[in-house]
């Protein structure tokens, strides 16, 4: 099951690995359609090498009640024809909640990738759907140690967790190659270090006032360093809606697909973000990464990798040339099993558990 932006390259190297044992494995794959315009969806699969789903469900846009519940009717007839042995969803968007729900109300076994993070802060909608998805999978695949014992204390059975990596990791790495040779920064004419990469999209900043305010520092870091702001629909349109000013130095790109992200990511002098994977992302890399966030469900990339929380403050965007003066990454390291064979390791768990 794939329904959003996060969920591509979490799921591509399980498909893959998936159709290298096609002799044991037959693999449907369901797109919710929770993303569904090309700069957001069918980008990021063509660059991937995914294959074209075999059902687009088309739920498109909406409220959470209403993605959730669109999900969970256009899926089960679906899941009833197909009748799987399994349904593997990833992450914590809408469409995973969904796809949990209804195969688990269908008696068909679902394995979460990414199971275990935790912000908790409940007032996030991702945090209620991490909770409620491990609540009902039955095979809960972990990248990171503090996702296991978030696991156990919750009361799950502990042969249903799996510290298997971070199946995102094996896209950077599957595709580390092509990213490099992407030529991004190039193209538009940056020069290696001299800019940051944004991305911001969470209701919490974007849907307020704190965008004006973090649309008016990075303005103030554009005095320092070039920044190069790929922007979301739903940011896009809230900057309009509001007619909130730009500074000349921030460049809006529209959104980019995986390769010409990343390639910008891997040049950058470092990240401002409030997304959740890229916080691991350049953590792999070295790269430093500033979360606009007052917590985070990866608090891995804290405490081992490159990444530092900044609170919910768009104030402090402005300290980030500072920061990264400051910045230290040679002690960072890359989690254990960050390494490219996680989903090597999932499909081994499915096979010992399909008998």
């Amino acid at each position: 099951m794939v329904g959003a932006r996060p969920n591509f390259m979490k799921v591509a190297p399980l498909v893959a690995e998936l159709e290298r044992r096609a002799d044991t494995f037959e693999t449907v794959l369901v797109h919710t359609g929770q993303h569904y315009d090309d700069g957001m969806s069918a980008v990021f699969l063509q660059e991937l090498g995914v294959p074209d789903p075999d059902f687009d469900l088309g739920v498109g846009s909406g409220s959470h009640a209403a993605q959730t519940a669109r999900v969970m009717e256009e899926l089960e007839p679906v899941l009833v024809e197909t009748a799987p042995h399994a349904v593997f969803v990833a992450g914590d968007v809408n469409s995973t909640l969904g796809a949990a729900l209804t195969a688990v109300k269908l008696e068909i076994p679902v394995g979460h990738i990414e199971a275990g993070l935790r912000s908790f802060d409940r007032s996030m909608p991702e945090e209620i759907n991490r909770v409620v998805t491990d609540a009902v999978s039955d095979m809960l695949f972990v990248h990171s140690p503090e996702a296991v014992d978030n696991l156990l204390r919750e009361g799950a059975e502990p042969e249903g967790v799996h510290l298997v990596g971070n199946t995102m990791i094996d896209t950077l790495v599957a595709m580390r190659t092509r990213i490099e040779a992407a030529g991004t920064r190039e193209r538009l004419g940056l020069r290696r270090g001299g800019y940051v990469v944004v991305t911001l999209h969470r209701p919490s900043l974007v849907d307020g006032p704190l965008l004006a305010d973090a649309m008016a520092a990075l303005g103030v870091v554009a005095r320092e360093l070039t920044v190069v702001f790929p922007v979301h629909p739903r940011t896009r349109a809230a900057l309009s809606a509001r007619g909130i000013s730009v500074h000349g130095g921030v460049e809006l790109l529209e959104p980019l697909g995986y390769l010409d992200f990343m390639s910008l990511v891997v040049d950058s002098a470092g990240v401002i973000t409030d997304s959740g994977g890229i916080q691991e992302e350049t953590t792999f890399l070295g790269i430093p990464c500033f979360t606009l966030r007052a917590n985070t469900e990866r608090p891995v990339t804290c405490t081992v990798g490159t990444n530092t929380l900044l609170g919910l403050a768009p104030e402090r965007i402005a300290d980030v040339p500072q920061l990264l003066a400051e910045t230290q990454t040679d002690g960072a390291r890359i989690p254990e099993l960050w390494d490219g064979a996680a989903a090597q390791r999932i499909v081994d768990v499915l096979a010992r558990r399909l008998g």
